[in-house]
């Protein structure tokens, strides 16, 4: 059987709850909290992302520390170069997990990308690289 985690609670979030801001890693994005931090006491993240109008990918490379991450595509295409992979094209419904450490840079997106990312923990660092 599973334990209940005490610190974590129950969340639903429906689109007429949140909004989208410009808090978050990237100036090219805006983001929608889904309120899943909050109720894990910051152990999961899970958020939209979406293009700023007008704003074009200018990510450099970095890595993140972190125990997990997955990017799911829910509409439009957003392309990614990963060190000892390539260039990877995501269209909607492609999903990727990224391991902690992997050096990767967006390199473009279309204008209307949206995708849920979900990270373990809900903070973690960001690392720019050479």
């Amino acid at each position: 059987m599973f334990e209940k985690i005490k610190s974590h609670k129950f969340c639903v979030n429906h689109l007429a709850d949140s909004t989208f801001s410009s808090d978050g890693l990237r100036s090219f994005f805006e983001y929608r909290d889904l309120g899943v931090a909050d109720a894990t006491s910051n152990s999961v993240n899970a958020h939209i992302i979406r293009s700023v109008p007008g704003a074009h990918a200018s990510g450099q490379k970095h890595i993140h520390n972190l125990e997990f991450q997955m990017v799911y595509v829910l509409k439009g295409w957003v392309r990614f170069w990963y060190k000892g992979v390539g260039e990877v094209e995501l269209i909607a419904g492609s999903c990727v997990h990224q391991p902690s450490g992997i050096i990767h840079q967006e390199l473009a997106h279309s204008d209307d990308i949206e995708m849920l990312e979900i990270t373990l923990p809900a903070q973690f660092e960001t690392h720019l690289v050479k």
